[in-house]
């Protein structure tokens, strides 16, 4: 066994795991996606309030010092739920939020790319988290690119500027527009889906690693909208689980860690159960026999 485990009331060796530089900010490489705490579709509040508060709780318990999530989480149940449980926040938290869509009535995703809609959604999670600045926010291109690039970056560099939020992240970006990014500001970070099973974006998490800008990968576990699972049901991961002793989540997770230093993880989830097996994660080094296995 390569690594060791404690789940529950023990904190994991987030050492293992080490540190990253998120703009300004020194984060742990394991973080915490708010993406789940919301109901079903990311729509409306979630099954279980109680639980989604114990998952928080435990967060904070943990010391995570990075949360991602969204106004358009609910929309505003994932912020608000953040703030109600863990606010006044922690000095050493970075809260890092993400616009560039909003959510219609039915709970479909809409684009809400305009300057000034990108200006709202900033507002939006000001006010629903509490607060009157952000470690990072992350512009997520939503439309297929008809939107002006060069006209959403004068927007966010103008936000930074004005000391709304530390740092500009992307998300849902080529490696084309984050090069011209790029040429204009400074990019903390970028969210691009990337997982063992989904490695479309390995030129920009390669970009990332040769920058050192923090690459933060969305689904890291799979899409959670999708039945079949690929990343969970690999083969390699299920072999390697059983013989570590971890859960396939673990595993992938822990492989997406040994893929690249410039890797920080936001895994989410509605489960304290879970939560704290993802985060045992952390002291989990794979072996040479697991990395080649995993393909």
């Amino acid at each position: 066994m390569a690594g060791s485990q404690r789940i529950g009331p023990s904190l994991p060796d987030m050492t293992k795991a080490g540190t990253i530089g998120l703009g300004r900010h020194q984060v742990d490489r394991m973080g915490f996606g708010a993406m789940q705490l919301p109901g079903p579709g990311v729509y409306g509040p979630p099954r279980d309030p109680e639980q989604a508060g114990a998952v928080l709780r435990r967060v904070a318990e943990l010391g995570i010092d990075h949360i991602d999530t969204a106004q358009f989480y609910g929309p505003n149940v994932a912020n608000e739920l953040i703030r109600d449980v863990m606010y006044p926040y922690p000095p050493h938290l970075a809260l890092v939020s993400k616009v560039g869509a909003r959510r219609a009535e039915t709970g479909a995703w809409l684009p809400a790319q305009t300057p000034d809609e990108l200006k709202a959604g900033v507002e939006e999670n000001l006010v629903t988290l509490g607060v009157d600045r952000l470690a990072a926010v992350n512009l997520r291109r939503h439309d297929g690119g008809s939107t002006d690039f060069d006209a959403q970056l004068d927007a966010m560099i103008g936000m930074r500027d004005e000391r709304v939020f530390d740092g500009i992240g992307l998300s849902n970006v080529s490696l084309e527009y984050l090069d011209r990014a790029l040429t204009r500001t400074e990019i903390v970070c970028v969210q691009n889906a990337y997982n063992l099973a989904d490695r479309t974006s390995q030129p920009v998490l390669s970009r990332c690693e040769e920058l050192g800008i923090a690459f933060v990968p969305f689904f890291p576990l799979g899409s959670a909208f999708t039945e079949e699972n690929p990343v969970l049901g690999h083969p390699g991961v299920l072999r390697t689980a059983d013989r570590i002793g971890a859960t396939p989540a673990q595993v992938a997770l822990a492989w997406l860690l040994a893929r690249s230093p410039s890797v920080a993880l936001i895994p989410g989830t509605s489960s304290v159960r879970h939560l704290e097996e993802n985060y045992a994660a952390a002291d989990i080094e794979l072996d040479d026999e697991a990395i080649s296995d995993i393909r």
